[in-house]
């Protein structure tokens, strides 16, 4: 029941639209750039529509899920992505939230309901036009690891991360689903700055 929009290269674009509705699909103008550029993408368009913070989630996500009580819980509704930008919104120098792995919340041991300064991947709430302390706006650099290198870089320049325990994502292992990725990433050994 969350309306999202799907970001797909061209030559994805038919098969996602057998399955989605294409007025949900936003073609890059790039192909066969990797992850990185696309979520460079998705920033500068979020930005462009006048967005001051927006979601990227992986498309291997299968579920959210709410920890508490030693137990998870599937959500059904947009409440977690409502009560993380609620919090985010208090505080001036957060500029990615998202939600912790479930296999990393492990029952019958006590987890807070967040964590400050950890890595958020696959799943990131960013404020649009944050800057590092030159004046630069944020982006995605790495080919691989590109949400690792940013949360670092963000630390690095003295602000914060949070990740929430109390909401889960439910996500496919790294490498388990084929999709559009792949073969950028099965080769291995390729490391670059993405353009400018």
């Amino acid at each position: 029941g969350v309306h999202y929009t799907a970001v797909v290269e061209p030559q994805e674009y038919d098969e996602y639209a057998k399955v989605l509705n294409p007025d949900w699909l936003l073609v890059t103008p790039h192909r066969d750039k990797g992850l990185t550029a696309t979520r460079n993408f998705i920033w500068d368009h979020a930005r462009d529509q006048g967005y001051s913070k927006f979601w990227t989630m992986d498309d291997n996500i299968r579920e959210i899920h709410r920890f508490n009580n030693n137990g998870f819980v599937p959500v059904r509704t947009s409440a977690p992505f409502r009560v993380i930008e609620d919090f985010a919104d208090r505080y001036v120098n957060v500029p990615v939230v998202g939600m912790q792995y479930f296999m990393f919340c492990m029952r019958k041991k006590k987890s807070p309901p967040y964590d400050i300064n950890k890595r958020v991947y696959s799943n990131m709430l960013i404020d649009t036009d944050f800057r590092d302390p030159r004046g630069k706006p944020y982006r995605n650099e790495c080919y691989y690891n590109d949400d690792t290198d940013l949360c670092i870089r963000i630390l690095k320049d003295g602000n914060c991360t949070i990740l929430f325990n109390a909401f889960l994502i439910d996500k496919e292992q790294t490498m388990k689903m084929a999709g559009g990725m792949s073969p950028h990433y099965a080769g291995g050994g390729r490391w670059h700055f993405a353009e400018e």
